[in-house]
């Protein structure tokens, strides 16, 4: 199984990005899929999930109204759009899978698969 994550890079306050996650390897469609993030010298946190039928999605706070999480079954990729971007977003993002039928996960220990991460960062 890979996931592998694209789209980071630096940005401005206030900017967008769009993260990918390309996944091989497993039957994309029957996987949750989640976005965790870990900035230096904290924790690796929840940003958002989605449903293995994107019917379901569920955001951090801090990230409520700004990001936006989809999927593309046919494509096998899941996407985090950005927008309103804040230094405190700076992190490396990692998208990870979850087998799990129903409302996805936020706990980064119920997920199976991990990217390699990518970074963003987001300059004042």
């Amino acid at each position: 199984v890979q996931l592998v994550e694209s789209g980071g890079g630096l940005v401005q306050t206030g900017g967008s990005l769009r993260l990918s996650c390309a996944a091989s390897g497993l039957t994309f469609s029957n996987y949750a899929m989640g976005w965790f993030r870990q900035a230096p010298g904290k924790e690796r946190e929840f940003v958002t999930a989605i449903s293995w039928s994107g019917g379901i999605t569920y955001y951090a706070d801090s990230v409520k109204g700004r990001f936006t999480i989809s999927r593309d079954n046919a494509r096998d990729t899941v996407y985090l759009q950005m927008n309103s971007l804040k230094p405190e977003d700076t992190a490396v993002y990692y998208c990870a899978a979850n087998s799990r039928y129903g409302p996805p996960s936020k706990n980064e220990y119920e997920y199976h698969y991990w990217g390699q991460g990518t970074q963003v960062t987001v300059s004042s």
